[in-house]
C-alpha cells in the first residue's frame, strides 16, 4: 500500500512539473519595449512562470510550441465590441424579429470569431437581453469558447437619445423604457440605472452622452445628458467600484463627461485641443474605433443599407475619426485599442491596427495600445496584458513581423488564453 501510494505521489508530482514551452523567434512583450530575439516562454497552470534566453531544452513531458520563425505577443484586448449583434442589411428590423435566444446564439458565434482573431479579452459596450452577461459567464465556466469579457450590459441613454431602444418604433410596439432598460431622465433615474446594471452583474457602465451615427434620430453629436445626470452616474458607479465609459462624438458632451470624472471616451470624433487637454489633465483614455468610422462611411454609399435618417450621419461622421485619432496621438492623449466590432464584421478587429499605423502611430505602440494600455484602463495590468512572469498566459503569434508589415495581424495563427491553446495553424 505504501509503495503504491509513493508511486502515485511521484507520478502526480511528475505530471505537475510538465510545462508548455513556447519558442519565440521574436518576442513583443506589450510594454512598448523593443522586441527581443530567441526567447522561451514557460507556461504552467495558465500562468507565465519564466521567460528565458534561448530555446530551453524540453523535459520528456513538456509540450513545445515552436514559433522560432514567427512573432509572439500578448493576447490582444479590444476595448469596444458589441458581441450580441452585427450590422447588416435589414439589421434595423432585428429588434422586432430576433428573440433573446437568437441574440445569444449569435453572440456565441461572434465570440468564437473574436478569439480566433487573437483577441483574448474584450469589453462589450452595449447589448440586448443581457446576452453579453450570460456569454461572459458561459465562457468563464468553459461552456463555450470566446474571449474574456468585461461587459456593460445594456448601455444607458436619455429619452430619445442614442441607445434608447424605442427610437424609430411605434409606441404600441415598445413600452416606455425605464432606468432598468437603460433610459434615464434626471439624477434619480441615473442613480437607479447604475444600480440596475450592478444588479445585473455588469462589470462597468457605458453611457451615450451625445447623439450617435446609427441611432434613428437626427443628430449625431448633440449633448444628451445634463451635468447633474452625469455627476450622479459617475458618483454612484464609484460606490459600486465600476468604471464609466462614454460614447461621444460632439465636443460639449465630451467636456461634460470629463468634468463628471469618466474613465474613457469612445469615438471622440469632434474633440479639439480643449477636449484633449482636459482628457490629459484628468487621465481620461481615448478609444478611437477608427474601423467603425471607416465601415459606416463605406456602407453609407450603399443604397438602402441605412435608414435615410442615418445615412447622412454615417457619411459625415465616419470619415473623421481617423484624423481625430492622429491629432489625439500627437497631443499625447492616453489611447487604448478599441474597434466597435459589430458595427463591422466580427473577426476583422485587426483592421484597427492598420488604420492606427496609417495615421502615424508606430506599430509597436499600436500593439501596446491593445495590450498594456488596454489592460491598464481595465485595471487588470497586474493580471494580464503583457508577457510578464506571473501573469496569465494570454499569448498570440503570427508567422511574420508585424513591425515590418502591420497587416500580418490579419493572420493570427496561434491563440492561447489562460494557458489553453485554442488555435495553432502555423505551417
Amino acid at each position: 500500500m505504501l509503495t503504491h501510494l509513493s508511486a502515485s505521489l511521484l507520478l502526480a508530482c511528475s505530471a505537475a512539473q510538465a510545462d508548455t514551452l513556447i519558442y519565440a523567434g521574436q518576442l513583443i512583450d506589450g510594454t512598448g519595449a523593443e522586441p527581443e530575439r530567441n526567447k522561451t516562454i514557460v507556461v504552467d497552470e495558465g500562468r507565465i512562470t519564466a521567460i528565458v534566453d534561448g530555446f530551453q531544452e524540453a523535459a520528456a513531458d513538456d509540450v513545445v510550441i515552436d514559433r522560432r520563425e514567427g512573432t509572439v505577443m500578448p493576447g490582444f484586448i479590444d476595448m469596444h465590441t458589441h458581441l450580441t449583434s452585427q450590422l447588416a442589411p435589414g439589421s434595423y428590423m432585428h429588434k422586432f424579429t430576433k428573440s433573446g435566444p437568437d441574440v445569444t446564439l449569435d453572440a456565441v458565434n461572434f465570440a468564437g470569431k473574436t478569439l480566433m482573431a487573437g483577441f483574448t479579452t474584450v469589453r462589450d459596450l452595449g447589448d440586448s437581453y443581457n446576452a453579453s452577461i450570460a456569454l461572459r459567464n458561459a465562457i468563464k465556466a468553459g461552456k463555450v469558447d470566446g474571449p474574456r469579457i468585461f461587459t456593460a450590459g445594456k448601455s444607458i441613454a436619455t429619452t430619445g437619445g442614442h441607445a434608447d431602444p424605442t427610437n424609430g418604433a411605434k409606441e404600441d410596439l415598445y413600452p416606455s423604457p425605464t432606468p432598468a432598460d437603460g433610459v434615464v431622465d434626471g439624477p434619480y433615474d441615473a442613480r437607479k440605472a447604475v444600480r440596475a446594471r450592478y444588479q445585473d452583474t455588469a462589470d462597468l457602465i457605458k453611457l451615450t452622452v451625445t447623439g450617435g451615427v446609427l441611432s434613428v434620430a437626427k443628430s449625431g453629436q448633440n449633448p444628451q445628458f445634463m451635468q447633474d445626470e452625469l455627476n450622479e452616474i459617475v458618483n454612484t458607479a464609484r460606490d459600486y467600484e465600476m468604471k464609466v465609459t462614454v460614447h461621444a462624438h460632439g465636443k460639449e458632451g465630451m467636456l461634460r463627461a470629463i468634468e463628471a470624472g469618466v474613465d474613457s471616451i469612445e469615438h471622440g470624433t469632434y474633440m479639439d485641443a480643449e477636449v484633449m487637454e482636459a482628457m490629459k489633465a484628468k487621465g481620461v483614455y481615448y478609444i478611437p474605433t477608427i474601423t467603425a468610422g471607416k465601415s459606416v462611411a463605406e456602407r453609407a454609399k450603399i443604397d438602402g443599407f441605412f435608414p435615410e435618417l442615418v445615412r447622412p450621419k454615417a457619411a459625415a461622421i465616419g470619415p473623421k475619426i481617423q484624423g481625430t485619432f492622429a491629432e489625439a496621438y500627437k497631443a499625447g492623449v492616453n489611447i487604448a485599442f478599441g474597434t466597435d466590432a459589430g458595427v463591422f464584421d466580427h473577426g476583422e478587429n485587426y483592421r484597427e491596427f492598420v488604420y492606427m499605423v496609417e495615421a502615424g502611430m508606430p506599430a509597436l505602440e499600436a500593439i501596446k495600445a491593445a495590450t498594456h494600455e488596454a489592460a491598464t484602463l481595465l485595471g487588470t495590468i497586474d493580471d494580464f496584458g503583457t508577457l510578464t512572469v506571473g501573469k496569465r498566459a494570454d499569448i498570440v503569434a503570427v508567422s511574420a513581423d508585424p513591425l515590418a508589415d502591420i497587416t500580418v495581424l490579419a493572420d493570427i495563427d496561434f491563440v492561447m488564453k489562460d494557458g489553453q491553446v485554442y488555435k495553432n495553424t502555423a505551417n
